[in-house]
């Protein structure tokens, strides 16, 4: 009967958990915590560098040739980084992601270079990381990349909320970092409806919750 109680006990406080984490007020609240560091920047606050440095996650890569990559919520990083381009910041952008390739037919880095063609910036000034696939090799590969042509100083460009992460690692491989954030999510304005549980708000809510953990156990 006792285990039986507890069983009940843990069953409860998993789902008051989940209910609490997917009402969109409680989830929104959790990301501008994390994401509180990194407020956006005007682009005239953003310091001269050597390389800009764009990590993958805003873009799915193309299954088959010829077809168009899908551009997901957070690739207004690569929107960002081609403005840092196009601003004089640096005179070169790494674009740091890999791919299973025997599910994408490139890799991620191959289909933001594309976007960034679009963009304006000239192929001359890419330099393609694709053997990444996740943040910590990001760190490690571009870092090798960028030792190879003597630079230390980057823009690094990711989301606020994965900012932290990604710039202790990247600082971890001895790279001098200036982060310059995107894809900013949280809200600080709600409607009645924002107080009833959302299935987006969950997800939300686990991504930071994910960054939180992954910062404390890189450290």
């Amino acid at each position: 009967a006792r285990l039986r109680a507890v069983a009940w006990a843990l069953a409860a406080l998993g789902w008051l958990w989940l209910l609490v984490w997917s009402v969109p007020v409680a989830s929104h609240a959790l990301r501008a915590q994390v994401e509180g560091a990194y407020p956006p920047q005007a682009l005239d606050q953003v310091p001269q560098a050597q390389a800009i440095v764009l990590l993958g996650g805003g873009i799915r890569p193309p299954e088959r040739a010829g077809q168009m990559p899908d551009m997901g919520s957070a690739a207004d990083r690569i929107w960002l980084a081609a403005r840092l381009y196009k601003a004089g910041k640096a005179p070169q952008v790494l674009v740091s992601g890999g791919g299973d390739r025997a599910v994408y037919a490139t890799s991620e880095a191959q289909a933001m270079r594309e976007l960034l063609l679009d963009m304006g910036v000239p192929d001359a000034a890419l330099v393609l990381e694709e053997d990444s696939r996740n943040t910590r090799e990001n760190a490690v590969f571009s870092a090798r990349l960028l030792r190879e042509q003597g630079m230390g100083k980057v823009l690094l460009v990711t989301s606020a909320l994965h900012m932290r992460r990604a710039q202790a690692l990247f600082e971890a491989q001895g790279l001098e970092v200036v982060p310059v954030p995107a894809d900013h999510e949280a809200r600080h304005r709600f409607a009645a409806v924002d107080w009833l549980p959302d299935a987006d708000a969950l997800d939300g809510s686990a991504r930071a919750m994910k960054e939180v953990v992954g910062w404390w156990v890189g450290r």
